[in-house]
């Protein structure tokens, strides 16, 4: 990322209203200009995630589990966070490389039934 990446997508985010609203919508970008050349190497490499498998060994992330999401998304997940909030965050996850479109709650739905069975916790699924 560029040093100034908060400027520089609030910027992008006001000249670009098409790409503001796909930013509301699912807090991606297809085309994040905060992101260096060097950034777009290593997300389309996957090697962005490496550094995650030291938290996968210390017991901070599992294998499975859904995308890690900021403090202010918490209010879009309404009374699904509950759910959310009982899985760890995982490095292979269902929120990782989808298209643009697919929404963060409908991954994370996914990812949180994935978790359930690979976790044992299968009473979670009779929520759904």
């Amino acid at each position: 990322m560029v040093s100034n990446a908060d400027d520089v997508l609030n910027k992008y985010l006001e000249e670009n209203p098409e790409m503001r609203a796909e930013w509301k919508k699912i807090r991606k970008l297809k085309n994040d200009p905060r992101v260096t050349r060097i950034g777009q190497f290593l997300r389309k490499t996957s090697l962005d995630e490496l550094p995650q498998l030291w938290n996968v060994l210390k017991g901070d992330m599992s294998l499975v589990g859904p995308r890690p999401i900021f403090e202010d998304e918490i209010p879009r997940y309404r009374d699904e966070f509950r759910l959310y909030s009982e899985v760890t965050p995982g490095l292979t996850r269902t929120g990782g490389r989808f298209p643009v479109g697919i929404t963060r709650p409908m991954l994370n739905r996914l990812s949180t039934i994935v978790s359930t069975f690979a976790t044992g916790r299968c009473g979670l699924i009779s929520t759904f």
